[in-house]
This record gives C-alpha cells, sequence and structure tokens, in this order.
C-alpha cells in the first residue's frame, strides 16, 4: 500500500508569527551570546597578561570583522536582554494577549536595533 499524503501537512500551511521567529532567534542568540561571553572572559584573561596582549585584541577590534562582531555581539546582547523581559512578564501573567504579545515582540525586535546604535554612537564618542 503507498502512501501519497505528505508527512508534515502543518509546513505547508503553516504561517510564521512574530512569536514564533522571535522564540527561535532568541535560542540562537542565546547560544551566540554563550560562546561570546567564553570569548570575551578569554579577552579579559589576555589583558591581564600584559600590554602586548592588549595591543594584539586592539588591532584585532579595529579591522573590518572586529567592528562588525562586536556590533554584532551587542545587538545579540540587547535583543536577547529585551525579549527576555518580555519573557519575564510572560511568567509574571501578562501579555498573553495576541495582540500585545505581537505589539511587544516588534518592540523587542525593533528596541535591540535602537540600543545598539545607540551602544554604537555612545562607544564612538568614548573611544
Amino acid at each position: 500500500m503507498k502512501n501519497n499524503n505528505p508527512l508534515s501537512p502543518h509546513l505547508q500551511i503553516y504561517k510564521w508569527q512574530i512569536s514564533s521567529l522571535l522564540s527561535i532567534t532568541h535560542r540562537i542568540v542565546g547560544v551566540i551570546n554563550f560562546f561570546a561571553i567564553i570569548l570575551i572572559c578569554f579577552w579579559i584573561m589576555l589583558i591581564t597578561f600584559g600590554q602586548s596582549n592588549y595591543s594584539i585584541i586592539n588591532v584585532f577590534l579595529n579591522t573590518t570583522f572586529g567592528k562588525f562582531l562586536v556590533i554584532s555581539l551587542c545587538w545579540t546582547f540587547s535583543f536577547h536582554i529585551l525579549n527576555e523581559l518580555r519573557h519575564l512578564t510572560w511568567d509574571a501573567g501578562y501579555g498573553f494577549d495576541l495582540k500585545v504579545a505581537k505589539i511587544t515582540g516588534i518592540i523587542a525586535l525593533i528596541g535591540s536595533f535602537v540600543l545598539t546604535i545607540l551602544f554604537y554612537i555612545l562607544g564612538r564618542n568614548l573611544f
């Protein structure tokens, strides 16, 4: 007996929602932040070993890839924090309405980009 039914029909009719997109992004960003914190700890450890190691890190951070990495990590931390605040309000029992969940999701996404730009401008003016 041959079965011609699709294995996962829900994949063909399912429409992406902002909550599902942010949930997947939150998990991916959490893994990225885990490795970023390890990298930052190694950088701090290298700085404690002397000035020569600091200059190596400084040269790397002044490259195009280094700047891209710093800005990207700034976005991942900003997004993760804002989306986690959204989850904390859900844990408190608020924001489960579909309209509120969509609005807070958009605020978390746009807010993460705004915070990244603000941190970039602030860091650019300080250093």
